[in-house]
């Protein structure tokens, strides 16, 4: 008897939250976030956000009014405030909203890349043949080669004066001998003939060996070129690097998670602008609004990496503790597994 009264108590309840939702007017707050909303003056929001709230609508029957913010901190803000009934905006769910807004199901999942400035691999070997890498490797190198050029020739410029003289050309003739015999290229024009002579070069011989090999890898690393997407392969990584992103966004959340110090900037145009400009190195945000304003601007110098620092799952957003959620989910869900938004993810792929 129990179990039948609360039975109907909650179809009463979804019976008149349907009828409430159907009577009155639902205020939907948005932010341009294109591909998922665009917003023009005088025209009709649209966007993949858009499309996917017409096909839970057309299931749920809502009337709706649309109310535009110009920035994501805005919105956010009236919608914890309830000042809109919920946001269709691609909104990331995160712990820290979790706190403050309720969710509907994911209507969407995506992942937070990095946008970086192309460049090419012969520029890239020209920097880092003038990185300091590079030069205190070779640095060391020379060091090594004067030292035991300068005891070859302490030893030998007395009794083998024809091979190593004296002075500064005794010095030169020295670090000659060295630097032949670490490379195994040994012309034969100079060899020690002296018993502390012959001792220097059988040591100098085999440390030179074990040295070569180190400071070639060491060279050779600094010389290879590895592009942003390399050097950066987990959050700590981008410590190294001066980035941006999009205020009041999840993923500015997620860099002052890891203490990492960024510019933050109201636009994802503006924060690409000055990657152009070379104000900053790679701006962070969600890969496919980063690939939208890639494929529609004027930015023919930035990529983007093909990893994802993580992954997004975008949702409705709604005030806490709103009815709303709870009356539209299971449209959502429908609409998830309709032909129709499977076949707008598919166009979307296409043009990525």
């Amino acid at each position: 008897m129990i179990k039948q009264i609360f039975g109907f108590l909650s179809i009463l309840g979804l019976v008149s939250l349907s009828a409430i939702a159907q009577d009155s007017v639902i205020v939907i707050g948005i932010e341009s976030a294109a591909p998922f909303i665009k917003v023009k003056e005088g025209a009709e929001p649209k966007g993949l956000s858009v499309e996917f709230w017409d096909l839970v609508e057309d299931e749920a029957n809502l009337q709706f009014e649309f109310k535009s913010y110009n920035k994501l901190n805005d919105l956010l803000s009236a919608i914890r405030d309830g000042e809109v009934d919920m946001s269709i905006n691609p909104v990331t769910v995160t712990d820290n909203r979790m706190q403050s807004m309720d969710f509907s199901q994911p209507f969407f999942i995506s992942g937070t890349a990095v946008a970086r400035k192309y460049e090419s691999n012969w520029w890239g070997v020209l920097k880092n043949i003038f990185s300091w890498q590079f030069i205190s490797a070779v640095a060391v190198l020379l060091f090594v080669i004067f030292i035991f050029g300068v005891l070859i020739w302490h030893f030998e410029k007395r009794k083998n004066n024809e091979q190593f003289g004296t002075g500064l050309k005794g010095l030169a003739d020295g670090f000659w001998w060295s630097a032949v015999t670490m490379t195994t290229v040994g012309y034969g024009d100079k060899a020690p003939v002296t018993r502390g002579g012959r001792v220097v070069g059988f040591i100098w011989m085999f440390a030179a060996i074990i040295m070569i090999s180190s400071l070639t890898a060491g060279i050779a690393s600094a010389l290879t070129v590895q592009s942003l997407d390399a050097k950066i392969s987990s959050p700590e990584d981008l410590r190294r690097f001066n980035v941006a992103t999009i205020s009041g966004s999840s993923t500015a959340d997620y860099l002052n998670l890891f203490d990492i110090d960024f510019m933050a900037f109201e636009s994802v145009a503006d924060a690409l602008q000055a990657l152009e400009d070379d104000e900053v190195e790679a701006v962070i945000y969600d890969r496919p609004i980063l690939q939208h304003f890639l494929n529609e601007g004027d930015f023919k110098n930035v990529i983007i990496s093909g990893r994802n620092l993580k992954t997004d799952y975008y949702s409705f957003s709604f005030p806490k503790g709103s009815a709303l959620r709870d009356y539209l989910d299971p449209f959502v869900v429908k609409t998830l597994k309709s032909p129709e938004w499977s076949f707008k993810l598919r166009n979307l792929e296409k043009e990525e």
